[in-house]
């Protein structure tokens, strides 16, 4: 971080139950991080893993993705 940030980070482990509808998708953790100083940070997010009975059949052994956000004030700005 190259300055002090006035608000917390806000990240959200997001787990993708399906390609072609997004209600599917289940936020697996999400948590304010702050407040963030100066300088090299680091910590651990940890999440349980998704609720297959919430998954549609046809997408339970299909690819997936577990999107990891980073916002700060309401402004998403990384996305892994």
């Amino acid at each position: 971080c190259l300055q002090e940030l006035d608000d917390d980070l806000e990240w959200k482990v997001v787990y993708v139950g399906s390609a072609e509808d997004s209600t599917h998708d289940q936020v697996l953790e999400e948590v304010l991080v702050g407040p963030v100083p100066v300088g090299v940070n680091k910590f651990v997010l940890q999440a349980d893993a998704a609720d297959p009975a919430t998954i549609p059949k046809e997408d339970i052994l299909g690819v997936t993705v577990v999107l990891v956000t980073c916002s700060y004030k309401n402004q998403e700005f990384a996305r892994i």
